[in-house]
């Protein structure tokens, strides 16, 4: 089963070197077990847009949906063969020791 594996972390304390050594060795023994299926780290919560339409009216507006200490920092998609393991999976990505991972499973459609 396909997990969404949602980064959220304070982006006012940005990564550092070694937090992003530890990503990338994170995603080498996923990859080596066959687990990830893709992601990618986003770009500050100051390069986005959030489109809402009421009433036929598309209404733009700068920043995230809700303003919030943690941001939606990044994510990975896993195939892993139960919750238990996406669980086990999720709690061994850095961003779990400072800020939290919500693991989602995808709805196949």
């Amino acid at each position: 089963m396909r997990y969404l594996l949602l980064i959220a972390s304070d982006e006012s304390d940005p990564p550092h070197d070694e937090v992003t050594v530890e990503y990338a060795e994170w995603m080498k023994v996923m990859a080596e077990r066959g687990l990830l299926q893709g992601g990618e780290r986003l770009r500050p919560t100051t390069d986005a847009t959030t489109i809402r339409v009421r009433n036929g009216e598309t209404l733009s507006t700068d920043g995230p949906f809700a303003e919030t200490k943690e941001q939606l920092a990044g994510y990975y998609m896993v195939d892993c063969k139960d919750l238990d393991e996406a669980l086990e999976v999720a709690a061994k990505l850095p961003g779990a020791r400072y800020g939290s991972i919500e693991v989602r499973p995808i709805w196949e459609m």
